[in-house]
């Protein structure tokens, strides 16, 4: 190829594969509330490599629909679950040689937070998906890398609880600051103190009640929702 004399020029004959591209893909942890415990999507895989075993859900970036990585993990979380719009956060990048048999691969890791009732499971391109508590599925033979995946992404979406209102995002419209409070014992796996969770909470000033009330344990307790507008908040120090 003659030298470029401009930069137009130079990027017009520019081939992206005369460098080895490594296999890219975005893989996402899904976390929802059922049955008190702390799920996880997963997928069967319908095709090699690694057919009919489990995995999270992921895919490749799709370079002509996806406009940066977040959409790419957008698009595959509506393909999965019907919801576009959750708490989604990039966690990190892991690549190496050893991770996928057909070739070097890198892949992006995201985990999601999702209230169970807004999700319709799909099951497009896998062979079966379902939710599956998180303490049992760290137990599976997962495909790729994907069990060290999942126990990084706890492990982040358990530190991150400590210091922030997180757990909004996995509640329903509407709950009782009981079952916000069991929400975040059930995620971090202990005993919440009552009067210094409640104090975080009225403190980040997310919550407005809605003038109902709702048998709690005891007694009838107010019904909160998260105010429109509002995001996570973030405490100086861990509950």
């Amino acid at each position: 190829m003659p030298d470029p004399t401009s930069e137009q020029d130079y990027l017009a004959a520019y081939d992206i594969h005369q460098f080895d591209v490594p296999l890219t893909t975005v893989d996402l942890c899904i976390f929802t509330l059922l049955e008190d415990t702390l799920q996880v999507l997963v997928v069967k895989r319908a095709d090699f490599p690694f057919k009919d075993r489990w995995a999270l859900p992921g895919g490749f970036i799709d370079v002509h629909r996806d406009a940066e990585l977040e959409s790419t993990a957008r698009r595959i979380l509506a393909a999965k679950t019907g919801v576009s719009s959750p708490y989604l956060e990039q966690m990190e990048t892991i690549g190496n040689a050893h991770r996928d048999p057909r070739g070097w691969a890198l892949t992006v890791v995201y985990f999601a937070l999702v209230p169970v009732s807004r999700v319709k499971v799909q099951t497009t391109r896998v062979a079966e998906a379902k939710w599956a508590p998180v303490e049992a599925v760290e137990k599976w033979d997962l495909a790729f890398d994907h069990a060290n995946l999942l126990t990084r992404a706890v492990a982040r979406l358990r530190s991150k609880v400590g210091y922030s209102t997180l757990p909004i995002h996995i509640m329903p419209e509407t709950f009782t600051l009981g079952e916000l409070q069991r929400a975040y014992e059930i995620i971090m796996g202990r005993k919440v103190d009552k009067k210094a969770f409640r104090r975080r909470i009225e403190a980040s000033g997310l919550l407005e009640e809605t003038g109902e009330k709702r048998q709690d344990k005891t007694r009838p307790a107010k019904v909160y929702r998260v105010k429109a507008g509002m995001e996570t908040f973030f405490y100086t120090r861990t509950i």
